[in-house]
């Protein structure tokens, strides 16, 4: 913690007799206050350009080429200035990462995939209701919910639940993004939100495609 620039100047002039004005000694210390702010520390001023990163990021919207797909602090910067809903980052041949932002007060809704689920939780504070069990979620927490099994996840606490999750195979369309939960629903609903068809076949048929091995 840093004292008040009003109760260093006594000290000051003591030793420095010759500073009798306090306007320089108090821009001075207010300065030295601010280059050592939060707001000024490289993490914070590359979260402040997270959001940008987060818009750029285009997923494939045909099978994977057989190469590296980078994401930088996947689990710090990227997650933690998500305002979406839901976001597809990336699709595979067997499975899907997706990038989900739960407001305050807000939830998944109650459901039953046909695909295994695993959730990673990023920030904020919630609660896992899985196969009749609940278990309180936070920052660094992992639940995985096996395909068939019935699920809600509710934020309960005072800022967005922010998680990323893989579904395995893919659960929704390559390019699919969500701004809010209804938006969601309503796609799903419609069926305008379908995986991939090539993101469904086993690994006999990608096999003798000539796409794994």
């Amino acid at each position: 913690m840093f004292a008040r620039p009003s109760s260093l100047l006594p000290r000051i002039r003591n030793c420095c007799p010759q500073a009798r004005s306090p306007a320089p000694l108090i821009a001075l210390i207010s300065a030295h206050r601010q280059s050592h702010s939060i707001e000024s520390t490289p993490q914070a001023r590359f979260l402040s350009t997270s959001p940008k990163m987060a818009a750029e990021i285009k997923p494939n919207s045909q099978k994977p080429e057989h190469k590296m797909k980078y994401f930088p602090d996947m689990t710090t910067a990227l997650p933690s200035t998500s305002s979406e809903f839901r976001r597809v980052l990336w699709t595979g041949l067997y499975s899907q990462v997706v990038l989900m932002t739960v407001p305050v007060g807000g939830d998944i809704g109650e459901e039953i995939h046909t695909v295994d689920q695993i959730l990673t939780f990023t920030s904020g504070t919630g609660l896992a209701q899985v196969g009749g069990e609940e278990q309180k979620v936070k920052a660094g927490d992992m639940v995985i919910v096996p395909t068939g099994t019935k699920h809600q996840f509710l934020n309960t606490g005072p800022t967005p639940l922010i998680l990323y999750t893989v579904y395995s195979p893919a659960e929704h369309s390559a390019t699919t993004v969500h701004k809010t939960k209804e938006e969601g629903d309503k796609e799903e609903e419609e069926g305008r939100d379908e995986p991939p068809v090539w993101s469904q076949r086993s690994k006999t048929e990608n096999e003798e495609g000539g796409l794994v091995g």
